[in-house]
């Protein structure tokens, strides 16, 4: 891994050129950004892959929705293009599987958008749904052409953005002095029996590139769900499927109670196609004692109608997951909403 990061390194400086020189032009006002009159809150980070801005984004949802909100993605992975509104004739091909995951959990409590340009984007949000009283952009932190009012950067513990390097030798995506364009920093996925000690060692380390507050958060996964109106319960031996960036803590939570005996491993944003869908079924007919898990950011694409009948009687779950603050998660809350007052 070192001698690989040696190699790639000059391609770093590169990169690292390209990126400063892009935010300094954005810093300067050489390159057009825009801040709205409606509170935007940002949610990004500086890395690739996941740092569980999906979680984060539904807990803003969950405490801002009494304002009327809204929220805003690129749509990632989705077979569309432009500006998009959810309806009920949407999907995760149409929206992507994250937008179309907040479509289906809260349905008429938030409005759910997607664009590639978010400063096109939000215009058009304000002219369909006027009442809006605040926008929660997904995966903004490199999407300078909008400020938002409040920037919330996340960080995954197990690999925190100031031990990374620029891609393409790290998973950076610009150099970790962005770091202090931050309002906020939120810790994401850390252990349960994470100390305060450790908790003063990461803030020690952030506080090295931005100077505001640091909170830590943890996954807190609910009870398996049904994916259809089956009557077999949850086997105590099971088979996982996930297109996850890092599967890791997923791996570890379920081994805890359960005998995990296959891993159907696929990219972030996996398209799932029928053959994938009868892999999963040939296992369970080779498995019969074995129940098939998934995550609720893949069960919104197995929930395709092609899919259903293949799936028709196989014991399928999801496990839902909640983000919650391991501590001072009411001054996060007060964070967030003193930010939307000052802007409403």
């Amino acid at each position: 891994m070192i001698l690989l990061r040696l190699v790639l390194f000059p391609f770093s400086v590169l990169f690292d050129l390209v990126t400063s020189v892009r935010n300094r032009m954005y810093d300067q006002g050489l390159k057009p950004s825009v801040r709205f009159d409606t509170p935007v809150v940002g949610v990004g980070n500086l890395t690739v892959g996941g740092t569980g801005k999906t979680p984060l984004t539904e807990y803003l949802i969950r405490l801002l929705q009494e304002l009327n909100v809204a929220t805003l993605s690129r749509g990632y992975g989705r077979k569309t293009k432009g500006f998009r509104i959810a309806n009920p004739t949407d999907n995760a091909a149409t929206l992507g599987d994250e937008p179309y995951q907040f479509y289906k959990k809260f349905g008429d409590h938030v409005v759910v958008a997607v664009g590639e340009d978010r400063a096109l984007a939000i215009p058009n949000i304000l002219d369909v749904h006027p009442a809006t009283g605040v926008i929660v952009l997904d995966d903004s932190f490199q999407h300078r052409r909008v400020r938002p009012s409040l920037n919330i950067l996340l960080s995954d513990f197990a690999r925190p953005f100031y031990q990374d390097f620029l891609l393409p030798a790290g998973r950076l995506r610009e150099s970790r002095k962005g770091a202090a364009r931050a309002d906020a920093v939120v810790v994401t996925k850390c252990p349960s029996s994470l100390s305060d000690d450790d908790m003063m060692e990461i803030e020690k380390s952030i506080r090295a590139y931005v100077t505001k507050p640091v909170f830590f958060s943890r996954i807190h996964y609910g009870n398996p769900v049904a994916y259809q109106n089956h009557v077999l319960p949850l086997g105590e031996e099971v088979a996982l499927i996930s297109g996850l960036s890092n599967p890791r803590p997923l791996e570890e939570y379920l081994g805890q109670s359960l005998t995990l005996v296959k891993h159907f491993k696929f990219g972030d944003h996996h398209d799932y196609s029928v053959s994938d869908i009868q892999k999963f079924v040939r296992f369970r007919r080779e498995h019969p004692k074995a129940s098939l898990i998934t995550t609720e950011k893949d069960v919104v694409k197995l929930a395709e109608p092609e899919f259903q009948l293949l799936l028709e009687g196989v014991p399928l779950f999801y496990l839902p997951i909640e983000l919650e603050f391991i501590k001072s998660g009411r001054d996060f809350d007060a964070l967030v909403l003193n930010s939307i007052r000052r802007e409403g």
